[in-house]
């Protein structure tokens, strides 16, 4: 056994007895790389990662091309703390899941939140509900923004019928991490609405998330 095994050993009893609790980021991060670097020491890369990126939420953050730049990290090593974000969305949603009933606004939001956590693009979510209020499906819709032209209405509309939805909700989140609805917000929203009225599916709220706040455009009186 070499002292890296050690040293490699004495990290796993300490998250095992004490969780991450009792560790700094960097040793976060050492310990995170046993997994993907089995036979050097991490615990200068892991250094080097936050030198470079500065913190953790920036090291998981950072494009896949420039971790692996950073000494020691290999495409496994990369493609391993990228994977840290979307295990943490889908986590997340997965626990929110559990009660699929949305009769308010503040459910709505907080269903909704864990979906466009760690996003760094803008993204549009459809959330299909029965008579009752039941989440039928909450379906990623677009990457891009709610005013960009991915945002295809016929297919949203489609998505909704398919799931027999009596309402719909949708959500887009802003990276700039600003939650207000801009103009072009309202607009789309607008038709969006006439849309799918067309077909006697009420759009119930359209929320716009940032980070990790919200904004419903039926509590601020848009639909009224």
């Amino acid at each position: 056994m070499s002292v890296h095994d050690g040293h490699r050993d004495r990290l796993r009893e300490r998250f095992k007895n004490h969780g991450l609790d009792s560790f700094d980021d960097h040793t976060v991060l050492e310990l995170l790389l046993f997994h993907a670097i089995p036979r050097r020491d991490t615990n200068e890369t892991a250094h080097l990662l936050l030198e470079k990126f500065g913190t953790l939420a920036d090291v998981f953050d950072a494009p896949r091309e420039e971790l692996c730049r950073v000494p020691g990290v290999g495409e496994t090593a990369a493609l391993l703390l990228k994977l840290l974000p979307p295990i943490a969305r889908r986590y997340y949603i997965s626990r929110t899941e559990i009660t699929g009933i949305v009769n308010s606004a503040r459910r709505a939001g907080e269903y909704l939140l864990p979906y466009f956590f760690g996003e760094q693009d803008e993204v549009v979510y459809i959330m299909c509900l029965d008579a009752k209020c039941k989440v039928l499906c909450c379906k990623l819709l677009f990457r891009g923004g709610v005013n960009s032209a991915n945002v295809n209405v016929r297919k949203l509309v489609e998505t909704a019928l398919s799931f027999n939805a009596t309402s719909v909700i949708l959500a887009h989140n802003h990276t700039s991490g600003i939650a207000l609805p801009s103009p072009e917000d309202k607009t789309t929203t607008k038709r969006i609405m006439e849309a799918l009225s067309a077909v006697d599916i009420v759009l119930a709220d359209h929320i716009v998330v940032a980070d990790d706040d919200f904004i419903s455009f039926s509590d601020n009186g848009f639909f009224r």
